[in-house]
Formats: structure tokens, sequence, C-alpha cells
């Protein structure tokens, strides 16, 4: 990760709201890092400053009071009190309320539906194209970038409780040009990184699957065509945005040079 990237994830690091893959490359480059660690260190300083000094404001002693009696207040059989209670409220807390009320409304209407429908290649098809978009953000494409697949495979080497299998196929238009490591399913896995003219294809790996499953193609996503398949004790998740025929010549490809 490099300072410019780092600095970019403070924000989400001092809040607690990075995901462990991203959490632990911080951690890492904050090691070998001064600069970036003096850095985070004059931020954390600097908000708990400003937590203790005459900027931090406070929410007004009564308005705890308000809510408790708002909700006191909404009984059965006491309509009028509660009807009474809630026009009491001042009009900036009115608000406020329908603002919060409304957000969590759109957020459970989003979302809900694909919890509870989604299948499983959906939940990691959605992880796929999220990890893809974010790999194409910023300076995190690639770990380690290199053309040689004997660079990139050791590279994974105590980083993952597997080796991936990694195949270079510039000489079918697919060059690799490096890899990563991602986080999906709960768990590390191989991100490998393949070009295709000017597109991207990202690659994921990780163990599961007994046999061989053919590759197919699953819904598109935003524009980013997403194939899975299994093979030689592998799971495989292939996403870009070239066309539907470029990434099932790449899959098909890829699937030919990996042993059962």
């Amino acid at each position: 990760m490099s300072c410019k990237l780092t600095q970019s994830y403070v924000p989400g690091y001092l809040d607690g709201e990075l995901d462990l893959v991203r959490k632990i490359e911080m951690e890492q480059h904050l090691e070998s890092c001064a600069d970036c660690a003096r850095e985070l260190e004059s931020l954390r300083a600097l908000r708990v400053a400003l937590r203790r000094s005459s900027l931090a404001y406070s929410a007004p002693a009564g308005l705890r009071g308000q809510i408790v009696s708002a909700l006191r207040s909404a009984a059965p059989g006491e309509k009028h009190e509660r009807r009474g209670a809630w026009l009491a409220f001042p009009v900036w807390q009115w608000a406020t309320a329908v603002a919060v009320l409304a957000v969590v409304s759109v957020a459970a209407w989003r979302i809900a539906p694909a919890l509870s429908g989604a299948s499983a290649d959906q939940r990691i098809a959605a992880e796929v194209f999220t990890s893809h978009v974010r790999s194409l953000q910023g300076d995190h494409l690639s770990d380690v970038a290199s053309t040689d697949q004997h660079t990139v495979k050791p590279w994974f080497d105590g980083k993952l409780d597997f080796s991936p299998p990694v195949e270079d196929l510039a000489s079918d238009g697919f060059p690799l040009i490096g890899g990563r490591l991602d986080y999906l399913e709960g768990r590390g896995v191989a991100a490998l990184v393949y070009h295709r003219r000017q597109h991207i294809v990202n690659v994921f790996v990780w163990p599961g699957g007994a046999g061989t499953i053919a590759a197919r193609s699953l819904a598109p996503r935003q524009g980013y065509n997403i194939m899975e398949w299994s093979r030689a004790g592998f799971h495989f998740w292939a996403i870009s945005d070239v066309n539907p025929q470029d990434l099932a010549e790449f899959a098909r490809l890829l699937e030919a040079r990996i042993s059962p």
C-alpha cells in the first residue's frame, strides 16, 4: 500500500470502518513507514484535543427528557398525550427525525430484499463486483506487479493458507500483470490480474469444490461481466468489462491450463 493510498484510508481506519484486508494492509504499511505513522498519530491527537476543547458540542440536556417523555406517552389509550408530546418537539428536531427515518427506510428498502432473497452465488457475485471496482480505484490493483507467473505465484507464499494456481495467458491475448491479496466469503483469497487490450480482468481464487464445474456466466453488474467455475480443488471467479465472449474465452483458456 502506498503512502498516497494510506492517507485516503486514514479516516476509515480511525473510525474502525475498514474491512479486514484494508486494515491489515494499513497496519503493515504503518509499521514500515514512519511518516505515515506520525501523520496518523497527529490526526489521532487532534481528534482527542477537539473532543476536549470548547469546540465540542453536546446535545441539550433537555433533549433526552423530551425523547423519553414522547416514548412514554406512546402507550395505548393515550392518543391525546402522545399527540401533544410530539407536537411539543421543536421544528429542527422534527426535521432531523424525518431525515433519519427517510435514510433508514431507503436503506432497508434496498438491502432487505437482497439479503432475504439472494442466493449464495448472488452474494459472492456482489462481493466480487465490489472488490473489482475497489481495485480499479487508487493504486491497489496489484500488490505484486509482474508478468512472470514464477514471480507472482511465490509472492503468495506465507500470505495465504493455500498456493493459488497462476498461469500467464499472454500468448492468447490475456497477459498476466500481477496479483494481490483480497477478501471474499469471509476469508483471504488470491486475486490474479490480467489485461485484455485496455481492459482489466480480475480472477479471484480460493480452495473449495470437489470435482470440476464448467465455467458459467452470471448476470452482469453495472456493465461488468462475471463468470465462475471450479477446477483442481479451487473456486474461480472472473470479472471484467470486456465483452462476454472475451471473458468466456479467457475462462476456457484458464481452465485448459489448470490440471484437474
